[in-house]
Parts: C-alpha cells; structure tokens; sequence
C-alpha cells in the first residue's frame, strides 16, 4: 500500500515524549493496530505515530479513506481542528495551530474574492467547509483557549526564534513566556542557551527581563514642593512645638525671678 507523509500535516501534531511513544509502541506490539489510519487518497491524515511504529515493526494495520475533503487546505483545517479538540495538545501547540487556521482561513478568503465575477459576493467551493473570520489574537486567543498575550508570546517565538529554541518549547523544557524572552537574543546566543538546558535557559530569560526594565525611562520626579509637603508640614509643626516649649520655659524663669524679688523686698 502506497502511503504519503505530508510533512506540512506531520508538523501539526506535537511530539510524543519518550515515555509516550514507548507506551504506545509497546500496547502496538501487544495488541495489534485497532484504529484504523485515515487517508486522504494516498496522504496520511490520521495515525502518524501509530504508522511509523507499525512501519518499523512490521504490524498489520487497516486504513480508511475520507473523501469529503476538497484541497489540501480542506484537510489541514480538519486536522487543525481535530487537534484543538484533544486536552492533551500543549498551549504553544495550540497557538501554532490556532494562528495557522487564521493564515489558511484568510488566504482563502483572498482568493475567493479574487476569483469572484465583478460586484458578486465571493462564496465558498462547494463542499468546502465554511469557516468563520479569524481577523484578531482575541478571536486565535478563543479558538485555541489560550490568553491574548500567549498567542502573542507566540508569534514572537515563531518570528525570532531559532529551530533548536522552537524545540525546547514544544518538548517543555521553557515555558512561553521564558521562550519570548530568549527569542530576542541573536541566534548563536539562543542556541547556547539550549545547549546549556534548563538552568541555562531560565537565566538567559532572566537577565532579558532585566537588561529591559533597566532601560525602561524612569518616571519623572515631581517638584520638591509637590512631593515634600506633608514633610513641610511636620518640620513646621516640629519647629512651633519647640518655640512653643521655649516660650514656657522662659515664662517659668520670668515668673521664679519676679517671686525671688519680692520676697527680697
């Protein structure tokens, strides 16, 4: 049976960890392949995983054809979608995902008002499946259910990241906030960085943080006589109370000496 991987679609699903992939392989040598692999013609839309173990071992497995697909981008769509379904998909992976759909869904639109006669509304293929607008990070942020500062975290990974940073991302060994961060570096500087591992990581991300908010401008101080006058205030209070005490003490010496005198007299 002829089968191709597409590595475009391939992309789409996050790596198993070893643990995983060891697991799934050992209930495939156990039990056999019961799922049916999905395919679209010859592609391979469903079952990646599971047909590279029953590929390398040699494990009889069924397919099933899904022809209700009319392009290429009809079937990342599905597979977009279908992988937004499943909890178990990582938060960066669904923002990957979420900002891919937006990409796909705007092309297409594009190309259904270019294509479309004069003055006529632009409508969908037949068959295609009508997807709503994906114009804001608020509207990925809700389709893949994650924050709008994450989606946007992520676009900056996906611009200024190297391959080995996008890795350590998607396998959790730096968390997508952490990940910006280090993506600003230059590229040798990123890689090192990952070479290094976690640790190396987190202290790269830290001292980003720094180096920024210590070129941050400093708000302006305000006017001495803004900032400092309940200061004022008390000095002068402080400043009555001692006259006032002084007064006291030279009215008791007045009244003593003027006692001293007429008893003299």
């Amino acid at each position: 049976m002829n089968i191709t991987v597409n590595d475009a679609l391939r992309s789409y699903i996050d790596p198993l960890t070893i643990d995983e992939y060891t697991a799934l392989e050992r209930s495939l040598l156990a039990e056999g392949c019961r799922d049916a692999l999905v395919l679209w013609g010859d592609v391979l839309i469903d079952g990646h995983n599971r047909y590279a173990i029953c590929h390398q071992h040699g494990i009889a497995f069924q397919t099933v054809q899904n022809a209700s697909f009319g392009s290429i981008d009809d079937v990342m769509l599905w597979m977009i979608d279908n992988h937004l379904a499943r909890r178990s998909v990582s938060d960066f992976q669904r923002g990957v995902l979420a900002l891919r759909k937006k990409e796909i869904v705007a092309t297409r639109q594009r190309r259904q008002l270019q294509d479309a006669p004069a003055g006529a509304p632009a409508s969908p293929p037949v068959g295609a499946p009508i997807a709503p607008p994906i114009a804001t990070r608020d509207d990925v942020a809700r389709l893949a259910g994650i924050s709008t500062n994450t989606i946007t975290q992520i676009e900056k990974i996906q611009k200024a990241a190297t391959p080995e940073l996008v890795n350590a991302v998607r396998a959790g060994t730096i968390s997508i906030n952490a990940a910006a961060a280090v993506a600003t570096l230059p590229a040798a500087e990123q890689v090192a960085a990952v070479a290094g591992g976690k640790k190396e990581l987190q202290q790269a991300a830290k001292q980003v943080r720094e180096l920024k908010a210590g070129t941050r401008t400093p708000r302006a101080s305000a006017p001495a006589s803004e900032t400092s006058e309940p200061e004022s205030l008390q000095a002068r209070v402080a400043e009555l109370t001692a006259e006032n005490a002084a007064l006291t003490d030279r009215i008791v010496m007045l009244t003593a000496a003027l006692e001293e005198a007429r008893r003299a007299a």
